[in-house]
C-alpha cells in the first residue's frame, strides 16, 4: 500500500507545481472576444490611424459596391480641386445623358448650370447619380474615360480586386466590382487626405432646386461619433454601408456590404463599430520626422544622422495593456557616407508580452554627404582598428 500512496503524492505534488506555470500562461496571454458574425455577404473593421484589421469576413471577395463607387468619383474631384485642375465655384453644364441618368437623382436640369460644390454636395449627401454623371464629364469629357481615371487611381492606391465601368455604380455584372478590403483603403485615402472636404459626408440633408433630401447613412442620427461615410444598394448588391466614427483619438472604418435591408446595413455597421470600440484602443507613439535616435556615419561630412519614423507610428492594442508595451529601436551597425535624406538605416519595433505588433523602418532625417579625404582616410583608419 505504501508504494501506491506515495506514488499518488507524487503526482498530486506534481501537478500543485505545474499548476502556477499554467496560470502564469493563461494570463500571459490577451483574450479578445471574437468578432461578432455579422448577417452580411462581407465586411470588415480596421482602424483608421494604425491600419490594423479588428475584424473581417469574404473581404477578399469581389461584389459590386452599387453607390459606395461614388467614393472614388469624388475622390478624383478632390485631386482635381487640390491640384488646380477645378475649382468649388466652376459652374458645370449638365449634359442630357447625366440628366437621365435612372437612379437616386439631385434633381438637376438638362442644359441648367451647377456649381461643382453643390455637384459634389449632391453625390455626397443626396447620392445623386445625375450630379456623378455631371462630374465625371466635366472632368474626364465623358464618363468612359472618366472610369479609366477611376481605374488607374485605384491600381495607384493598391486596389487590386477593383474595377469601375462607371461614376454612379449602376450594376455592369461582372464589369464593376470591388471587395470590402479595397473599398477600406479607398476610404481611408479620402479621410486622410482630404480632411476638409470629408466633413461634407456628416452633414445630415442637402437642397437643391427648392428639394431637400437627407442623407441615407441613418447612422448620423443614432451615433454622434460617426461622420461618414456613404450607402449603396442595388438589388444585386444588396444594402451596403461604410461607415466611420471617431471617439477620443480612434478612429475606425467599418465596410458591409450585401446585408438585406436599410435597417440591417445600419444594425450592423453599428455593431462592428461597438466591438471595435469596446474591445480596442489606438495609441500615437512617435510623431513623423521627429528624431527618435542617431546613428553614427562613417567617412561623412558629419558623423551623426538623425533617425526617425516617415510617418505618425500608431499602435492598436486590446483594452488596458498600454502600460505593457515596449519600444525599442535597432540602428544599422555601418551607415556609410553619402546618406540620402529617407535612407532606411534602421528599424523601431513595438512589443507587447514580447510579441511584436507594429515594425516601421528607421529613416534619415537629414542628409550626409562624403566627408574630405582627410575625414574618409581618419574613418578607414578607424574602422581598421574596431
Amino acid at each position: 500500500m505504501f508504494p501506491k500512496i506515495q506514488k499518488n503524492l507524487s503526482i498530486i505534488l506534481f501537478i500543485f507545481l505545474l499548476l502556477p506555470l499554467t496560470q502564469i500562461r493563461a494570463e500571459s496571454e490577451i483574450l479578445i472576444p471574437a468578432p461578432p458574425r455579422l448577417a452580411a455577404s462581407s465586411y470588415f473593421l480596421q482602424d483608421f490611424d494604425s491600419g490594423r484589421i479588428l475584424a473581417e469576413r469574404n473581404s477578399d471577395e469581389v461584389l459590386p459596391p452599387a453607390s459606395l463607387t461614388k467614393i472614388m468619383t469624388v475622390y478624383i474631384a478632390f485631386r482635381e480641386l487640390s491640384n488646380n485642375r477645378l475649382s468649388l465655384d466652376k459652374m458645370v453644364t449638365i449634359s442630357e445623358k447625366a440628366w437621365r441618368t435612372p437612379g437616386s437623382k439631385m434633381f438637376i436640369e438638362v442644359n441648367k448650370q451647377v456649381k461643382v460644390e453643390d455637384l459634389l454636395k449632391g453625390i455626397i449627401i443626396q447620392s445623386g447619380n445625375d450630379a456623378s454623371v455631371a462630374i465625371a464629364e466635366h472632368i474626364a469629357g465623358d464618363e468612359q474615360t472618366f472610369a479609366e481615371m477611376m481605374n488607374q487611381q485605384a491600381q495607384r492606391l493598391g486596389m487590386h480586386s477593383t474595377h469601375f465601368m462607371n461614376a454612379t455604380g449602376l450594376p455592369v455584372p461582372n464589369q464593376h466590382y470591388t471587395t470590402a478590403r479595397d473599398l477600406a483603403v479607398l476610404t481611408r485615402a479620402v479621410i486622410k487626405e482630404f480632411p476638409e472636404y470629408y466633413r461634407w459626408d456628416s452633414e445630415k440633408e442637402f437642397t437643391y432646386n427648392k428639394i431637400t433630401q437627407k442623407n441615407r447613412n441613418t447612422l448620423l442620427w443614432r451615433d454622434e461619433s460617426v461622420d461618414g461615410v456613404k450607402t449603396g444598394h442595388t438589388e444585386e448588391a444588396g444594402y451596403c454601408l461604410i461607415a466611420s466614427a471617431k471617439r477620443q483619438q480612434m478612429r475606425l472604418i467599418s465596410v458591409v456590404l450585401g446585408t438585406k435591408s436599410k435597417s440591417a446595413r445600419a444594425n450592423e455597421s453599428q455593431t462592428l463599430l461597438s466591438y471595435g470600440f469596446r474591445f480596442f484602443e489606438t495609441h500615437k507613439l512617435y510623431d513623423a520626422n521627429t528624431e527618435l535616435t542617431s546613428g553614427r556615419v562613417w567617412k561623412g561630412a558629419s558623423e551623426i544622422v538623425s533617425l526617425g519614423v516617415a510617418e505618425d507610428l500608431y499602435v492598436t492594442i486590446s483594452r488596458r495593456h498600454y502600460k505593457e508595451m515596449k519600444a525599442a529601436t535597432s540602428v544599422d551597425v555601418t551607415i556609410m557616407a553619402p546618406v540620402q535624406q529617407g535612407d532606411q538605416l534602421g528599424v523601431v519595433n513595438v512589443t507587447l508580452r514580447d510579441k511584436t505588433i507594429r515594425s516601421m523602418p528607421l529613416v534619415a532625417l537629414n542628409a550626409v554627404e562624403k566627408g574630405s579625404f582627410f575625414q574618409r582616410a581618419y574613418d578607414s583608419a578607424l574602422m581598421l582598428i574596431k
